[in-house]
């Protein structure tokens, strides 16, 4: 067990406590514009709130760091399952290296979680996408340059976004369009010339998140589900200049159909 690994282990551990919960079931890692969406799936089909406490609670977290995002983790219950809400997360533009980027996803799998569910808000590139429209991350392009795996640890990314999860997705709403998802490091939003690059190398989303988590998911051994909401058209595709406000404003018009999404994929896993 590497080091990070170790922390995340006592990560969970401290969890444990503080939540009163031992095991989690699934875990769900917010995206900019997603935290209406999470506060309606409270609302609906008995899941409760077991608890919220602060990130800077557990070990290796730090504070959020970006508007739109809550520095806390949410456990929340419907019978037997417990979901595990991360409302905030550490982006790798923050400088606090991969391994923090990471830790959420690892400390959700010691915590006992199989499935993960990692959203985000992002630029795409198709214009019939109109800002608040969710769609499922059927593979990525880490353009980061960076791996979240350490040392001669080969991990197979062949079908990383889960095909039965995303048939899922699709069973509970047909209208969901699947594409390729492509991180930046950012924080600066991508140039016309690298939009089109993007649209050359074949990919239709385009963030500054997601694709190292999903590896060190995968890693661990959970199953992933990937899912981009819209917030704005990519540079050069609309004339509109681009601002982080219309990503949380995305967020909360789109609040009402993303919880019950949520709500139904979840209940389903």
């Amino acid at each position: 067990m590497t080091e990070h690994h170790q922390r995340a282990r006592e990560a969970a551990d401290v969890l444990a406590g503080l939540t009163g919960v031992d095991h989690h079931d699934i875990a769900l890692v917010l995206g900019s514009g997603w935290l209406p969406a999470v506060d309606a799936l409270a609302d609906r089909d008995g899941w409760t709130v077991n608890a919220e406490i602060a990130t800077t609670d557990l070990p290796g977290f730090g504070a959020a760091a970006v508007a739109g995002h809550s520095g806390r983790i949410r456990s929340i219950g419907s019978g037997d399952r417990n979901l595990l809400v991360f409302l905030s997360r550490t982006h790798f533009y923050e400088g606090k290296g991969v391994a923090a980027v990471v830790h959420p996803v690892r400390t959700a799998a010691a915590a006992g979680c199989e499935t993960i569910v990692l959203t985000n808000g992002c630029g795409g590139l198709r214009e019939t996408w109109s800002p608040g429209t969710p769609v499922l991350i059927s593979d990525h392009i880490n353009l980061t340059a960076h791996s979240p795996i350490e040392g001669a640890h080969f991990v197979d990314l062949t079908d990383l976004y889960s095909p039965r999860l995303r048939r899922l997705c699709r069973e509970v709403d047909p209208s969901l369009d699947e594409a390729v998802y492509v991180q930046f490091p950012g924080p600066h939003y991508e140039t016309p010339a690298e939009i089109g690059m993007v649209r050359a190398i074949g990919g239709e989303l385009v963030g500054m998140s997601t694709t190292l988590e999903a590896i060190a998911a995968r890693e661990a051994g959970m199953e992933v589900l990937g899912i981009s909401l819209v917030t704005n058209l990519a540079a050069g595709i609309s004339d509109a200049p681009l601002h982080h406000e219309e990503v949380l404003e995305a967020g909360r018009s789109a609040a009402v159909r993303m919880g019950g999404l949520l709500s139904e994929i979840v209940g389903r896993i």
